[in-house]
C-alpha cells in the first residue's frame, strides 16, 4: 500500500476551533500531511494570532478568521471569504464545543440550549455552507468531532450528551444524504486526552484521574498528537469507502466494563 492514500498535499481543510487542544492536534497532523490549514476561532484574534505563529513554527501553511460558528450569517460570510482567499474547501473539521458541568435539575434552560447551539446545531450550520462545495466538485470529507457522551451518560453533562449523541446521528443522516455525491461524512470520539482543560485533575489521587487510568484499558490519558492519524486516515483517500462511521479513539474504554478499584 503507498502512503500517498494519506497524502493531502494540495488540500485545504477548515478545523473550527482549532486555535488550542484536541483541535489544534488534529490540525497539525492534517498539516504536516501537507493540507493548508484553515483555523476557526471565536473568542479574540489575538488567541488565532498566537495560534497561527504555532503552526508556522511547525512549517504548516495556516490562515485563521474569526467568527462565531452559531451564527447562520457569520458563517455564510466567512465560508465564502475562505474559498475566496483560500480556495475551496475539501476538509471540514467540525470540532468547536463547550460543556457546562450543571447537573440537569438543576440547569437553567438557556445554559443548555446554549451547548446543544454550540455543539450541535453549528456543525450543521458550518457543513450547509461548506458541502454545498463539495457537491458541486464530487468530493470532500467532513469530520464530527463526537464524543465518548455520545455513546455514554455521566453525572452533571447532560446537555453535552444530548448534543453529542444528537452529533453521531446528524453524521449518520449526513452521510445518508451527501454520500451519492462521493463526499465522506465521518465522527471521531475522542477518549480522555492530556489537555491543558484536563491538567487540574491529571494528577495522581485525584478521583477522576485514578477512575480515568483504571477504567482505561491502554491504563494512560491520551496524548493528543495520538488523535492526528485518525483525522488523517479520514481526511485522505485512504477512507474514501468509509462512510458514517463513529471511530472512537480512547484507549480501549469503550470496549470494557472496567475493572474493581483493587484489582492491578
Amino acid at each position: 500500500m503507498s502512503l500517498d492514500l494519506f497524502d493531502l498535499t494540495g488540500k485545504t481543510a477548515l478545523i473550527t476551533g482549532g486555535t488550542h487542544g484536541l483541535g489544534m492536534a488534529m490540525a497539525m497532523g492534517i498539516g504536516k500531511a501537507g493540507a493548508t490549514v484553515v483555523v476557526n476561532g471565536n473568542s479574540s484574534q489575538q488567541k488565532i494570532d498566537d495560534a497561527l505563529a504555532q503552526y508556522r513554527e511547525a512549517g504548516i501553511d495556516a490562515k485563521g478568521y474569526l467568527f462565531d460558528v452559531t451564527n447562520e450569517q457569520a458563517v455564510k460570510i466567512n465560508i465564502a471569504k475562505i474559498e475566496k482567499e483560500v480556495g475551496h474547501i475539501d476538509i471540514l473539521i467540525n470540532n468547536a464545543g463547550i460543556i457546562k458541568r450543571v447537573p440537569l435539575e438543576e440547569m437553567e434552560v438557556e445554559d443548555f440550549e446554549q451547548v446543544i447551539k454550540v455543539d450541535l446545531v453549528s456543525p450543521f450550520i458550518v457543513s450547509k455552507y461548506v458541502v454545498k462545495g463539495m457537491i458541486a466538485r464530487k468530493s470532500g470529507k467532513i469530520i464530527n468531532i463526537c464524543s465518548m457522551m455520545s455513546e455514554l451518560g455521566r453525572n452533571t453533562v447532560g446537555a453535552y450528551a444530548a448534543a453529542k449523541g444528537g452529533l453521531k446521528m446528524l453524521t449518520r443522516n449526513m452521510a445518508t444524504e451527501w454520500g451519492k455525491h462521493n463526499i465522506q461524512i465521518n465522527g471521531i470520539g475522542p477518549g480522555y486526552f492530556a489537555t491543558s482543560q484536563t491538567a487540574p485533575i491529571r494528577v495522581e489521587g485525584h478521583p477522576f484521574n485514578d477512575f480515568i487510568v483504571s477504567r482505561t484499558p491502554a491504563g494512560k490519558w491520551g496524548d493528543p498528537d495520538e488523535l492526528a492519524g485518525t483525522a488523517i486516515f479520514l481526511s485522505s483517500q485512504a477512507s474514501n469507502f468509509v462512510n458514517g462511521q463513529i471511530i472512537y479513539v480512547d484507549g480501549g474504554l469503550l470496549a470494557t466494563i472496567g475493572k474493581p478499584s483493587n484489582e492491578k
